[in-house]
């Protein structure tokens, strides 16, 4: 159900952008968002910092392609996410000595420093990736073949979440619930 949350918009967009162009699609992306957050609020009664990011920069550069009619503000949304997103974590990391993923999640995810740190190396080179892979497809392709990347695109980020799952994996340690009974494994 999650899932289909975090990817309605981009489904949304999608369909209304085959059937009635990118101004459209546009306008109900903006909608969608605004939508999907209200339902995160709901179910959590708070949205995160990237949320907040993420409804405000899909509210003014759908804004700016509406009232512009220029296209190339929405398409290039998604660069400016990813390069903020790693600016604000390689930033966090290297000048601030603050690790905001452990900051995030280390109560949910009790990992040592340097893992944490590897994984913050590692969101702020694949954030710099995909702002660059937006950014060649929002410059060089056409608005359909950019609209096709973005729907196609979500493998991106579900092999990268996968791939930190499975690092991430070797270094959880047996919770006392999950031992059987009487004594340790």
């Amino acid at each position: 159900m999650k899932l289909l949350l975090d990817f309605a918009p981009l489904l949304l967009f999608f369909v209304v952008y085959k059937l009635y162009g990118i101004y459209v699609a546009t306008a109900v992306l903006m909608a969608a968002t605004c939508v999907q957050m209200a339902i995160m609020y709901a179910i959590d009664k708070k949205l995160t910092a990237m949320h907040k990011v993420t409804l405000a920069l899909i509210l003014i550069f759908g804004a700016l392609t509406l009232v512009l009619h220029d296209e190339r503000f929405i398409k290039w949304k998604p660069t400016v996410l990813y390069t903020a997103m790693a600016l604000v974590l390689g930033a966090a990391l290297w000048l601030w000595r603050k690790n905001f993923l452990r900051i995030m999640l280390g109560s949910q995810l009790p990992l040592p420093d340097p893992v944490w740190h590897r994984l913050t190396v590692a969101w702020v080179v694949y954030c710099l990736a995909m702002a660059a892979l937006n950014g060649y497809v929002a410059a060089f392709w056409s608005t359909d073949a950019w609209a096709a990347f973005k729907l196609w695109g979500f493998a991106f980020p579900v092999v990268f979440i996968i791939g930190q799952g499975f690092y991430v994996a070797r270094y959880l340690q047996d919770s006392p619930s999950s031992q059987p009974p009487g004594g340790s494994a």
